[in-house]
């Protein structure tokens, strides 16, 4: 594959890319705003998200923008005036530090969450999915994951995708009618942490490696088919364009929980032509 362009400089720290309405959406943390990249490079504040991080995007079946609000257990709903809502409070589920977010066709938001405060230095603690309902109930539909990071849905929406960083695994899980997951298994052991995730239309997930500084694409059972090397970490990676074969990464140098807001604003989206075009969620 050809050598990345950097497509945007400067961010504070980007995570969660998502294509939507012909333009690339990303979470800056560091400037706790969600921002949209036309064609010209130039971010544009959609969004300012006051907590801390993490946080993550997706959008309900109304189109309407959905941010988790990861410290305080919200999901959080942007409304006509800009302004953020709450969506639903998981706070009564384990491991309801959240995470990231996927949106099935059904309007079902997948939350992902981790048992401990990364921020805080804890000592980790197994992780959980779970799903926000359209009428705004919660529950826990999956748990006992390592650290759950990036997710993501098959085109056919039969099956959601959860990178559990620290076991170095994507791990597979039937999605039910009623949203509930079923039959978990491996559904590809990887060489390093896998970060966040999107599918393409061959079937393979790209997924992006911090301390590898790598973005990997690979098939069901850890096949690698594509291996792109990058000078920071890559914290996730999202397929768009006009053709949605634009490989987008944001990366960003990594110096451990308590230095990740720290120094030189040196966050990039770069951006790579791939193999094959984006499918499924996000």
């Amino acid at each position: 594959m050809p050598k990345p362009e950097v497509l945007v400089d400067g961010l504070a720290f980007g995570e969660s890319p998502r294509w939507h309405d012909g333009r690339l959406w990303l979470c800056d943390w560091g400037a706790q705003e969600v921002l949209a990249v036309g064609g010209d490079g130039r971010p544009e504040v959609m969004a300012r998200v006051p907590t801390r991080l993490p946080f993550s995007i997706d959008w309900d079946a109304d189109d309407r923008l959905l941010v988790t609000a990861g410290p305080d257990s919200l999901l959080l709903r942007q409304d006509a005036d800009g302004s953020l809502a709450t969506r639903a409070d998981l706070g009564h589920l384990p491991a309801a530090a959240l995470n990231e977010i996927v949106v099935d066709g059904r309007g079902n938001a997948y939350v992902n969450g981790a048992g401990f405060d990364l921020m805080a230095g804890e000592e980790p603690a197994p992780g959980m999915v779970a799903v926000v309902s359209p009428d705004g109930t919660s529950r826990a539909v999956a748990g006992d994951l390592a650290f759950p990071n990036g997710m993501a849905i098959t085109p056919d929406e039969r099956t959601l995708i959860v990178a559990d960083s620290y076991a170095q695994a994507l791990v597979a899980f039937d999605v039910q009618a009623d949203g509930s997951l079923a039959n978990r298994r491996t559904w590809a052991e990887v060489e390093g942490p896998p970060d966040g995730i999107c599918f393409d239309a061959e079937g393979a997930v790209w997924y992006g490696c911090v301390p590898d500084k790598t973005c990997v694409r690979v098939s069901e059972g850890g096949e690698v088919l594509e291996r792109i090397e990058l000078d920071r970490g890559c914290f996730a990676c999202m397929l768009g364009g006009r053709d949605g074969r634009t490989l987008f990464m944001v990366a960003t140098e990594w110096r451990g929980p308590e230095g990740m807001l720290e120094g030189p604003r040196g966050g990039q989206v770069l951006a790579a032509r791939a193999p094959a075009a984006r499918a499924g969620r996000p």
